[in-house]
């Protein structure tokens, strides 16, 4: 979504990186663009203008113009800004000792409301040990409440259906009284939505508010719809009082202008973004890891999560071992790639990785076509190593040239295409080895650094002082 964005404020902040010192010409010229890219991202002209003040007025200071690398200071004070104004930091759903807490979704017809609703009971019952209740009180569209009771069934948490009720108030009573009675923390209620804001709609809500007392109430927001969420939004909280916003579609192509504005217009924070159609696809949304992103800084933090999530720790420390007695196998080599992507696509990858870290000042743009040959050739090699007897796969070296006839052969390849394989396993067992030494990158600080986030090295000295003693 940012994608566009990102290009030009990197190429801003780069030329600025570059200047030794930085007059009012150079500040007056990075904040025009700036302020351009902002503006074709479709963020609200206010929020832009607002943004472009702020920043302005803290780096025309002597403090500033007098360091020796000024570029630096802009591009922290741009980053401090653009946090500032996607929320500061991450705000997390607040519940109470009471039971049920109603959490009330909100939104217009065709927002995401009643996937959304779905997702992120799915995500409180994993990620809070909530135990949510479904309740969908839109009595108006036809098979409303059956999209949701299908989407309950998927996620495996129950909805209250109430078939005999079609009055919204007398639902949500009896849904509450359903939550007492079973145990349920967590009443979520789908309410209705409209093509178009209107009175009928926002008394409905209102009454439901006042009967629910509801800890969090959600407005969805469709990010495609660009400017016209934001307004909606507004619209909303101002006649019924939002708690936050769940942004949808935020993995499509729209410009990232919602994102960026609706903080500044309705005061309420972005909580949640969906990134996708699963009902996985639900994260909590942190504005500082958005703009280290957006700048081109990278997001360890979620990298780190992620590979703490779909990584097997057991695996990892167990190939650690192997990498060290330098036996790492063709099978290693094939679990690796399957680990691999389960993190996602190369491109969501590279765009967390701090590259500077790694001494690379900039990464040659990822495109599509791209992706998909490395996709492409990640799929190809592990059919390599799947056509290959255990035996072969834990001695490459005996792999001769009648063994490769029969692995091109089993996985529809070319023997050409076994040696190229083979040829980047032997390479890539001795750059290995060269890491795992005293002065390789994982014997110095950086491995240090990374085996101490994911948590791979500190758990092993942990078991060898179990066995010692």
């Amino acid at each position: 979504m940012f994608e566009a964005l990102s290009d030009k404020l990197k190429k801003v902040l780069k030329d600025l990186r570059g200047e030794s010192r930085l007059s009012a010409e150079h500040l007056d010229l990075a904040m025009r663009e700036i302020r351009i890219a902002l503006l074709e991202a479709d963020v609200n002209f206010k929020v832009v203008k607002d943004f472009i003040e702020r920043v302005k007025s803290k780096a025309v200071g002597q403090e500033v113009l007098q360091q020796l690398s000024p570029g630096q200071q802009v591009v922290k004070i741009v980053y401090d800004e653009m946090v500032e104004m996607l929320g500061g930091t991450s705000s997390r759903l607040l519940f109470t000792s009471r039971r049920p807490n109603s959490v009330m979704i909100v939104g217009l017809q065709g927002s995401g409301k009643t996937t959304s609703t779905g997702k992120l009971a799915r995500w409180l019952a994993k990620n809070q040990n909530r135990n949510p209740l479904l309740l969908s009180v839109d009595v108006y569209r036809p098979a409303a409440r059956d999209q949701l009771a299908v989407i309950g069934k998927a996620i495996n948490i129950p909805v209250f259906t109430g078939d005999a009720i079609n009055d919204p108030l007398e639902l949500c009573r009896a849904a509450r009284l359903h939550c007492e009675q079973v145990g349920f923390d967590t009443l979520m209620i789908d309410t209705a939505g409209r093509l178009h804001i209107d009175d009928a709609l926002m008394e409905e809500l209102q009454r439901i508010k006042a009967e629910m007392q509801p800890v969090e109430t959600l407005f969805v927001a469709d990010a495609m719809t660009g400017q016209d969420a934001v307004k909606s939004a507004k619209e909303f909280h101002d006649r019924i009082g939002t708690s936050g916003v769940i942004l949808t579609k935020m993995d499509g192509d729209a410009r990232g202008g919602a994102a960026l504005s609706v903080k500044e217009v309705t005061g309420q924070p972005i909580k949640f973004v969906g990134v996708g159609e699963k009902y996985d696809a639900l994260d909590p949304f942190y504005p500082e890891r958005i703009v280290s992103r957006i700048l081109g800084m990278g997001d360890v933090l979620s990298l780190i999560e992620k590979v703490q999530e779909e990584v097997d720790e057991q695996k990892a420390l167990e190939l650690q071992e192997k990498m060290e007695r330098n036996a790492f196998t063709l099978e290693d080599f094939r679990d690796q790639l399957q680990q691999v992507k389960k993190l996602g696509s190369f491109g969501s990858i590279l765009e967390m990785l701090p590259l500077e870290m790694f001494g690379i000042k900039e990464m040659p743009k990822m495109t599509p076509e791209m992706t998909a040959q490395m996709e492409k050739e990640m799929k190809r090699t592990e059919a390599i190593i799947n056509s290959m007897t255990p035996a072969e796969r834990e001695n490459h070296l005996i792999i001769s040239a009648s063994r490769r006839r029969r692995i091109a052969m089993g996985s529809g390849n070319t023997v050409k295409d076994v040696d190229k394989l083979l040829k980047q396993y032997v390479e890539m067992k001795a750059m290995m080895g060269q890491m795992m030494g005293g002065n390789g990158m994982f014997g110095g600080l950086k491995g240090k650094v990374v085996r101490k986030l994911t948590g791979v090295g500190s758990r092993k000295k942990k078991q060898k002082k179990k066995k010692r003693r």
